[in-house]
């Protein structure tokens, strides 16, 4: 099974520029894109197993392979690259990404590379936040008002994205407390999802 993984950290970015490289990647090693894992609006700190990325990485098989648009895709902090990306090379699975060209499977250079484009990434994101932060107070000390009048707006759900890994595994006749514990949420919490979506 071949899978095509889409991020985008707000609803405004195009995913279709990811999808036409995925695509293109896809036709140069001589394979089809089986199925398209997105995650849309989804930061990268948010951990994988709350987004739709866990699904894809609990069905996992050997020779399985994940195409993305760089590793900075897959989450936005060192640590987490590095726990995917093991995971990923546990199940016998290759990851290829396009725009660094990067091929990651069991092997050392694979886990080097991985190690170092990883740390650049957090270095960048870390740039990042700290000129996102001095901004702000420079905002703030000239009297400026920050964030949402009347509150947060933020709707979401934690196991948003989850939708088919949940539709999966019920259809295998799994137990909801079995799903949920895979999820790292309550029962009850997996409950009322499952009533929202159905």
């Amino acid at each position: 099974m071949t899978y095509g993984y889409i991020r985008v950290s707000t609803d405004k970015q195009d995913c279709e520029n990811q999808k036409i490289g995925l695509e293109h990647k896809a036709a140069s090693l001589g394979i089809k894109i089986d199925k398209y894992i997105m995650d849309s609006g989804v930061s990268g700190t948010r951990e994988p197993n709350k987004r739709a990325l866990g699904g894809c990485l609990m069905d996992l098989c050997p020779g399985d392979v994940i195409i993305c648009s760089e590793l900075s895709r897959l989450g936005r902090k060192l640590f987490m690259i590095m726990r995917i990306l093991e995971y990923i090379m546990s199940q016998g699975a290759k990851l290829y990404t396009v725009k660094d060209d990067y091929v990651l499977g069991d092997n050392i250079q694979s886990k080097v590379l991985a190690f170092a484009f990883g740390l650049s990434a957090e270095i960048e994101r870390d740039l990042i936040s700290k000129r996102t932060k001095e901004a702000l107070a420079a905002r703030r000390m000239a009297g400026v008002h920050l964030g949402r009048i009347h509150g947060s707006k933020n709707k979401r759900h934690k196991l948003d994205g989850c939708k088919d890994f949940v539709l999966r595994q019920l259809e295998r006749g799994h137990p909801k407390y079995k799903i949920a514990k895979k999820l790292h949420v309550c029962p009850r919490t997996l409950r009322t999802y499952i009533r929202q979506m159905l």
